[in-house]
């Protein structure tokens, strides 16, 4: 087995929980170097620190694995891993049959993120240690959860960077196209073969229903009273109650909300769920246009939903040219910053929509907004939005602070796995 000695000067990112051993942090190598083997890693006087697989190709030299050196990689060790995750998940998400299983480094088996969906599970595989233990990982998968099948979505362009190709298909049984999950309550159908990523994003599922307490509470601000509710005429009436009593519009207090990028239309059902009266939905492409139409369908909610075709940055700012306002915005955009390089350009992006969402939410309102880029800081998202906020004039108070969910855990000490920020702030006029 190689042994990797690192710097003597080097920050101790390994001795802190960062599971990555860059080449820049590499003094010698001692040994023969067979790309995607465990090697071991070991400081500048030789003792050892862990072990992992090795890529000489790639800029990140060393994945760790272990930090046991009696500890073997083989199947046994995959097994264990995969079974502890499925303990973890069982224990902290409500709904451990729609959810991400496997986090990658989180979860100690760094390059491999799986998602379940139901009886299907869909893998993505980034790095080449991994993908010469496929076997072991689809036989350890199969022993866990027992799955109808399972299905690769390695069409993504990290790959090359570990010098393997891109491509996407059939690892184990049979895999429908569509699968039907349940999150919060609310169905989803979910293209595990053409949706982006793995065909859903579970990293928000707290988050969006932490949307519940902005519903309800506005009757009285849209110029509603209690006494007009009880007078609405017969046609106003629908039916809730499971005897098939009915009451007079239920959504008379319910909140007007603008969600942009929709994508599968995730805040815009629990924002329906929990009692919106009317919802505008809106993303750039007719394709998620349509699959959160279908979502929503499935769901009874049809009728409270205006979908809207657009640029969200054009459409923000039409808006707020045309003096329309809502009780909630809704702004969950895709990653803007994908490098350090792109960090700039995101930041006017960021602040662009923030400040418009901003500027359409009616005083009291609330903007509900979130960052999935990593290399944008919590510090530099949360510094944006007040100078969104001081250029629109508004004075924000912030409700809620969070990052994704518990089936996406974080490793102390490695802030790659940090990227998800989401924050609901109330939003009042300046002057």
């Amino acid at each position: 087995m190689a042994r990797i000695h690192l710097h003597q000067h080097r920050k101790k990112r390994l001795e802190a929980g960062h599971p990555w051993i860059y080449q820049s942090e590499v003094a010698q190598i001692e040994g023969e170097v067979i790309p995607g083997e465990i090697v071991e890693v070991v400081n500048h006087k030789g003792h050892f620190l862990a072990k992992g697989y090795i890529n000489p190709a790639s800029q990140i030299l060393v994945r760790i694995l272990s930090y046991d050196p009696e500890e073997k990689i083989d199947y046994t060790f995959f097994l264990r891993k995969i079974r502890e995750a499925s303990e973890f998940r069982t224990r902290f998400v409500d709904n451990p049959r729609a959810c991400r299983v496997l986090y990658g480094e989180a979860d100690f088996l760094p390059g491999l993120i799986v998602d379940r969906y139901e009886d299907v599970l869909v893998a993505q595989v980034l790095s080449l240690g991994m993908e010469m233990r496929l076997d072991w990982i689809r036989d350890a998968l199969v022993e866990v959860y027992q799955p109808q099948g399972i299905y690769l979505r390695n069409d993504v362009p990290v790959r090359e960077r570990e010098g393997l190709e891109q491509g996407k298909g059939v690892l184990y049984g049979e895999c429908p196209r569509e699968v039907t999950i349940e999150e919060n309550g609310l169905k989803y159908i979910v293209d595990i073969m053409e949706g982006q990523k793995t065909g859903f994003f579970y990293d928000q599922r707290e988050n969006r229903a932490a949307i519940q307490p902005l519903m309800k509470g506005w009757g009285e601000k849209h110029g509603i009273t209690l006494q007009q509710v009880e007078s609405m005429p017969e046609q106003k009436l629908v039916p809730v109650d499971k005897r098939g009593k009915v009451i007079k519009n239920p959504f008379w207090d319910g909140a007007e909300v603008l969600e942009c990028f929709t994508h599968t239309g995730s805040f815009t059902l629990n924002a329906c769920k929990h009692g919106a009266k009317k919802v505008t939905a809106l993303d750039i492409s007719e394709h998620a246009i349509e699959t959160a139409k279908r979502n929503i369908t499935l769901n009874g909610y049809l009728h409270r939903v205006d979908f809207v075709v657009a640029n969200a940055f054009d459409y923000l700012r039409q808006q707020v040219e045309a003096e329309s306002s809502w009780d909630v915005v809704i702004l969950d955009p895709p990653a803007f910053a994908k490098s350090r390089s792109a960090v700039k350009g995101a930041i006017r992006g960021y602040k662009d929509i923030n400040l418009n969402g901003m500027k359409l939410v009616r005083p009291g309102g609330y903007l509900v907004t979130a960052s999935c880029s990593y290399h944008m800081s919590p510090e530099l998202f949360l510094e944006t939005i007040q100078e969104a906020a001081m250029d629109a004039k508004k004075i924000l108070r912030l409700i809620e602070w969070r990052g994704a969910g518990k089936d996406h855990p974080q490793i102390s000490g490695a802030d790659e796995g940090h990227y998800l920020k989401f924050a609901i702030f109330e939003v009042r006029n300046r002057r």
